[in-house]
């Protein structure tokens, strides 16, 4: 098998596909497989030939990695530094040019820092399901009720959102007027979306199933890459800086981790005289307070004779049923902040996320104030009104 090693020397970032002598591997299936950073997805990619280029964005990672790409009879193996970007071919059955780039998830450093920190405000209502729920205007005529969920990427948009609330189907009146069927899979970029005094500019969105209750869809934590995010639960604002706030009393600092680009943060229970640490998946679209996986559960030997508050089975969008319990907890500790009596679901099924993490919800994180450093990658949590 054909193995090509890629060093910055070799392709610098700013490499356009306008220049000769890319590297090229060869392919006859459409299917590729990813090993990010020694993840390996068998089904991760599909070739297509229309986009050039196609941007496959590795996991998140402040470190060097490898990437590597698989196709049915060759492969390419690239070393993925914070804002590289690496650009080459995969030919498809001989004739077809797929122009490839992989680029980091954290965007290149600025060149000249600005002179003064921008500010945006983003007002919310946290409703009766623990949303963060934001109203979202789309090109300048569509409202939108949005949530801001940290466990989620870029801007996605409910089904029947999509298609009652906005214009982005090309065939949107033969829809609605029942003469053919929606393609989701074909819906127009929103020329400019605004949240707050937040704006953004030619978005892809996203067709989902999944949005808190009463919701039209969510945005991600990525939006704000690089940035300072304060989701302020006492004014019901979200504040997004460029540089840290200077009055920090009140708050204690952890590191913020990332798995798959999901962020995370450590959280410890304490029973009966032992503690049981482990990584916590920030999810401010669940209503939920802690979910645990069950093979963090096993493997750290956590009690299972808590007191019982309810067993039941749900199912997901796709129909797949999972058995859970929910439990009391006398104690979590959470940046060194005592959480008592908490409700925790333990899972009985294999995590469906495919890896090990647990799931710390906005029925928890509500109870805090935190400011959000996605630029040097710490969480920082005060007591709010809301912890009472």
């Amino acid at each position: 098998m054909k193995y090509f090693l890629l060093l910055i020397c070799l392709l610098p970032a700013g490499l356009v596909f306008g220049q000769s002598k890319l590297p090229v591997i060869k392919a006859t299936s459409k299917k590729v497989a990813i090993n990010d950073g020694g993840f390996l997805d068998k089904n991760a990619w599909s070739l297509s030939p229309k986009t050039r280029p196609d941007v496959y964005t590795a996991d998140r990672t402040r470190a060097t990695k490898w990437v590597t790409f698989y196709t049915d009879i060759d492969s390419i193996r690239v070393k993925v530094k914070p804002g590289t970007r690496y650009n080459f071919v995969i030919l498809l059955n001989g004739k077809d040019s797929c122009y490839t780039q992989i680029a980091s998830a954290i965007p290149p450093a600025a060149k000249h820092e600005a002179r003064t920190s921008k500010i945006d405000t983003i007002p919310f209502k946290l409703t009766a399901y623990n949303a963060i729920a934001v109203k979202a205007v789309m090109n300048d005529t569509d409202t939108l009720n949005l949530h801001f969920d940290l466990s989620s990427f870029d801007f996605h948009l409910t089904r029947d959102a999509i298609l009652n609330k906005t214009k982005l189907l090309p065939n949107q009146a033969d829809v609605l007027a029942g003469k053919a069927k929606p393609n989701f899979n074909e819906i127009s970029k929103a020329l400019k979306l605004q949240i707050g005094t937040s704006v953004w500019h030619n978005l892809e969105m996203l067709p989902t199933n999944i949005s808190s209750t009463g919701m039209d869809g969510r945005f991600g934590w990525n939006l704000f890459e690089g940035k300072q995010v304060e989701v302020d639960y006492d004014n019901n604002r979200i504040i997004i800086r460029d540089k840290m706030p200077k009055n920090l009393k009140g708050y204690e600092r952890s590191k913020i981790g990332f798995i798959h680009s999901f962020p995370y943060v450590t959280g410890t229970f304490e029973i009966d005289g032992k503690k049981y640490t482990g990584n916590f998946s920030m999810d401010t679209g669940s209503e939920q307070s802690l979910i645990l996986d069950s093979e963090w559960a096993v493997k750290n030997n956590f009690p299972r004779d808590l007191k019982l508050i309810k067993s039941s089975t749900i199912s997901d969008p796709r129909g797949v049923k999972y058995e859970m319990k929910i439990v009391e907890t006398p104690l979590f500790k959470l940046n060194g902040f005592p959480v008592s009596n908490v409700l925790a679901i333990m899972l009985n099924n294999k995590n469906p996320m495919g890896f090990e993490i647990n799931y710390l919800g906005n029925g928890v994180l509500k109870r805090f104030n935190m400011i959000l450093d996605f630029k040097n990658d710490y969480l920082y949590l005060k007591l709010n009104k809301l912890s009472t």
